[in-house]
């Protein structure tokens, strides 16, 4: 009586090398690909570009609401009411105004609420609340 067949020991000698050679393609064409083949570039003499200046970083524009309502704008202080007609002159001299809103950590909400509404009023395009990283 036979133990195993004669089909069955035969496929477990063999060793099936199609996956190695299935990698063996896959390496040599990224290998082909990733190495840069020489070029001879003739001798040229490029032109130099001139060196232009940079435009100045804009200027930040702070709004301050202290804890006791006191309000300042880039440390001038200025009342409520005259803050809304003050950010339209900066927006109209400066069509792309950058404004930080600054409140302090015991200031009430309803101030700062008031600051945003006028800047939305006065269509400040960019407009940022400053906060502290935590330590």
């Amino acid at each position: 009586m036979k133990k195993c067949s004669q089909s069955a020991h035969e496929s477990l000698t063999e060793l099936n090398i199609t996956p190695l050679l299935d990698l063996a393609f896959v390496l040599l064409v990224i290998f082909i690909i990733t190495t840069i083949p020489p070029v001879e570039d003739k001798d040229l003499k490029l032109p130099v570009a001139s060196k232009s200046l940079k435009d100045p970083p804009r200027k930040a524009n702070y709004v301050s609401l202290q804890a006791d309502g006191k309000l300042f704008l880039n440390r001038e202080e200025i009342r409520m009411e005259d803050l809304l007609g003050k950010l339209i002159s900066l927006r109209t001299d400066d069509p792309d105004l950058n404004l930080i809103v600054r409140g302090d950590g015991k200031t009430k909400y309803k101030g700062i609420r008031a600051v945003l509404d006028l800047c939305q009023q006065a269509n400040v395009p960019k407009l940022e609340l400053a906060t502290e990283v935590p330590k």
